[in-house]
């Protein structure tokens, strides 16, 4: 029998009562380091550790309570936040370095210095997390580096039992005119690229038990769900990418991007009637309320409420729209002595 129960058991964890997952990150890294030295007139280079866990740790504080389970980078968040952690909300911890190296035949990704599958499960994390940026059409060299890349990192999950969790983004080639490394949704991407991505990942040698998905098309694009043409055709690319993790059995949630508000419910709204299971989002939830930075009462006054909000709405579309997953214990049922699960778990 092929028992995974610290599997079972970390995605349990990080999903709420009613098996969905309503997940908020926080690690990221360029992103909020870009925005704390625009508003402190400094470069990003010169942003200083008490910065960054200010902002995570407020997150933490504001946002706990309504997440399903939070996403923490090791550098900043772990030690700002874990302490305010509430027991009820899971825990992910992002394995991969913010710092890709960018080729001009593609993106290599790294794990985080010092910074393993291992130390992740011994940290106490209920899940590990891994943004692979990814297009079928990279250099060959590149492809094999990230696919055994994120195979590596699946063998580790296996072997230390805890979930793993894939993000998937495609991104702009350094010579094309959209080329940026900042972490934004391209406008130009093409929804193909994402669904072979999906696919190549979905194979079973790598071990993917959640995915954290981009929308196929730009989350700020998408038509109003109201059944015309437009809608169709835009909900056709989402439901082939639910049908891919469906063929898998992986259960899969979105990720925001970087897009407002209104704009996420409008991309979950297409993901749920595509099958998703939830959302991990952060920017979506968090970032209009950290503008007001460094006046962190500023930023927690708009927290509480238009994120707050933000995150109940969508807690609310998913309970309403929104498929629940649910753990596999009936390997259970085919025991019937003492001492067999001992033997049969691997």
């Amino acid at each position: 029998m092929q028992l995974r129960l610290g599997k079972t058991w970390g995605l349990r964890r990080m999903a709420d009562d009613a098996g969905h997952f309503t997940m908020v990150a926080l690690d990221q890294r360029p992103p909020i380091v870009n925005l704390v030295a625009a508003k402190r007139g400094i470069a990003p280079s010169e942003v200083g550790f008490a910065d960054m866990t200010a902002v995570k740790r407020l997150l933490v504080e504001v946002l706990g309570q309504g997440s399903s389970a939070m996403l923490m980078d090791p550098n900043f968040a772990l030690p700002a936040a874990l302490d305010q952690l509430p027991p009820h909300t899971g825990l992910v911890i992002t394995l991969e370095d913010h710092r890709f190296r960018d080729t001009d035949g593609g993106r290599l990704s790294h794990s985080i210095r010092d910074w393993s599958v291992e130390k992740i499960k011994r940290a106490g994390a209920d899940g590990v997390k891994v943004l692979a940026w990814y297009r079928p059409d990279a250099a060959a060299d590149v492809l094999a580096h990230q696919r055994h890349y994120v195979r590596s990192i699946g063998d580790e999950c296996r072997r230390w039992d805890i979930p793993y969790v894939l993000e998937l983004l495609v991104y702009p080639f350094p010579k094309s005119a959209g080329h940026t490394t900042d972490y934004v949704e391209a406008p130009e991407k093409m929804p193909q690229l994402v669904l072979d991505s999906v696919a190549e990942f979905a194979k079973p040698e790598y071990g993917v038990d959640l995915f954290k998905l981009e929308a196929p098309l730009p989350g700020a694009t998408l038509p109003a769900p109201d059944g015309s043409a437009a809608h169709r055709s835009a909900q056709r690319w989402f439901d082939d990418m639910g049908a891919l993790c469906r063929g898998a059995g992986i259960p899969w949630v979105m990720l925001s991007a970087g897009v407002t508000p209104p704009q996420f419910l409008r991309v979950m709204d297409y993901a749920y009637a595509a099958g998703a299971n939830g959302f991990l989002a952060g920017r979506a939830i968090w970032w209009e309320a950290m503008q007001s930075f460094p006046d962190l009462a500023a930023c927690r006054a708009l927290l509480q409420a238009q994120g707050v909000n933000t995150l109940a709405e969508l807690g609310a579309l998913t309970r309403r729209a929104g498929h629940a997953w649910r753990p596999d214990y009936s390997a259970f049922a085919a025991m019937h002595a003492e001492g067999e699960l001992c033997a049969a778990y691997a």
